[in-house]
């Protein structure tokens, strides 16, 4: 093969790496949100976080005050309601029910995702579990009146049936992408240094691409963080919600700051032993000549 042609591909498959390696780190962690236990485990610490609890808090003191109607009592039966619901959230019963409502809500999501029976039907959630683990932990912690809470089946709609089929779609998508384009970016980055004429420079100019995709992927991740926040409607609280985008990009971030660290490492290290591989070369001791070597095979004819 010409070495111009063997340049130009090099290039081009270099290229391609670069552009699949953050696009296969984003696909892997969107397919990764899958997994049932990471998703809780990335969610559990919001139950500590002050704005979540305090929407929550809200959210809950609306609904009973919409099950209370009004009433000259209301400005003070508002502010009880309040106060209970913010004590509550600071409870180890909140953050039993936290966790079992996330887990119940993304075994519903997941199950629609992956049924294609499931199509043209929203997906809903029975609340009677998470209910009966919150009066469970109640009544261990020996709170008055906490056996005689009902524990209803209740069904709560997560998604509606358009936003359902719409994102079975993207999950499939995601479950092809997210093995084949992270492999893809390591045969691309692999043929091109191997194709390269000046290898050194090719693993150069590899690592320096890693680094860039880090970058870009890591402004992808605070672009989406705005205009997420920016596109929720009025009535979703704002600081609550970023924390959960927070939460959930978590371990992208870091992988941004992974790829960021490993391309200019590896970049680096080309460099170096490019500029100063001659002189680590020309330190090394020379052969003593009076150490007599091994015999040549003509020495050990004539013995």
């Amino acid at each position: 093969m010409p070495s111009r042609l063997r340049s130009a591909l090099s290039a081009v498959l270099i290229v391609l790496a670069c552009l699949l390696t953050p696009c296969g780190t984003l696909a892997a962690w969107a397919y990764g949100l899958s997994d049932t236990g990471r998703y809780v485990a990335a969610m559990a610490p919001l139950a500590a976080d002050p704005d979540v609890r305090d929407a929550v808090a809200d959210t809950v003191g609306d609904g009973v005050m919409n099950e209370v109607g009004a009433g000259p009592m209301r400005t003070t039966v508002r502010l009880y309601v309040q106060d209970a619901a913010r004590s509550f959230t600071r409870t180890e019963a909140f953050r039993a029910g936290w966790d079992a409502a996330n887990r119940a809500v993304h075994a519903a999501v997941l199950r629609a995702l992956r049924d294609e029976g499931a199509a043209g039907h929203p997906v809903t959630v029975d609340l009677a579990p998470v209910t009966a683990r919150v009066r469970n932990r109640l009544v261990q912690d020996n709170v008055p009146m906490a056996r005689r809470i009902p524990v209803r089946h209740t069904e709560v709609t997560v998604l509606p049936a358009h936003e359902v089929d719409r994102l079975r779609k993207g999950y499939h998508v995601l479950d092809v992408a997210a093995f084949w384009l992270p492999l893809a970016a390591v045969v691309f980055a692999v043929a091109g240094i191997a194709l390269a004429a000046c290898r050194r420079r090719a693993l150069t100019a590899t690592g320096l691409g890693t680094a860039v995709g880090g970058v870009l992927l890591g402004l992808a991740v605070l672009v989406g963080r705005r205009l997420t926040l920016a596109e929720l409607p009025g009535a979703v609280d704002g600081p609550a919600a970023g924390a959960v985008y927070d939460a959930l990009t978590a371990t992208l971030r870091t992988a941004s700051w992974l790829l960021v660290g490993l391309g200019l490492t590896v970049a680096a290290l080309s460099w170096l032993t490019g500029r100063y591989g001659h002189l680590l070369r020309r330190r090394r001791p020379p052969a003593d000549p009076a150490v007599d070597p091994a015999p040549s095979r003509s020495t050990r004819a004539r013995l």
